[in-house]
């Protein structure tokens, strides 16, 4: 079964930096599309970035871009969230998830999340 398991997050001021690392065991992972998704507080889930492993073709949420870097790291099966000009905004849980390339949908498999906390 594949599984999926978040760290990095953690409390920064306005301003700084975070580094998100989703490691990811029991999938082929170069058939995946990874994304990070984000929860706030009374909010709905959203998806901040996404990373097509095969042929790293990327997309990012309009409020992160130029802020975040999304990058993998196929020998280790990780895939790394790089957020910098952290704001008080970008608070959530920090999900990473998983879908076969081609499958649409829903993704499948999710991580645990992990929380970011930006205080201003």
């Amino acid at each position: 079964e594949a599984q999926l398991v978040e760290s990095g997050g953690g409390l920064v001021q306005t301003g700084g930096s975070l580094r998100l690392s989703c490691s990811a065991s029991g999938l082929t992972f170069d058939q995946y599309t990874i994304a990070w998704f984000r929860e706030a507080p009374g909010g709905e889930r959203e998806g901040v970035s996404c990373i097509r492993i095969r042929d790293g073709t990327i997309d990012y949420a309009d409020s992160v871009k130029g802020r975040f870097r999304i990058s993998s790291n196929s020998a280790k099966n990780t895939v790394h969230l790089q957020m910098n000009a952290l704001k008080p905004e970008d608070t959530a849980v920090y999900y990473c998830a998983a879908n076969v390339i081609g499958s649409g949908g829903r993704y499948k498999y999710w991580g645990q999340g992990t929380q970011v906390t930006v205080s201003s």
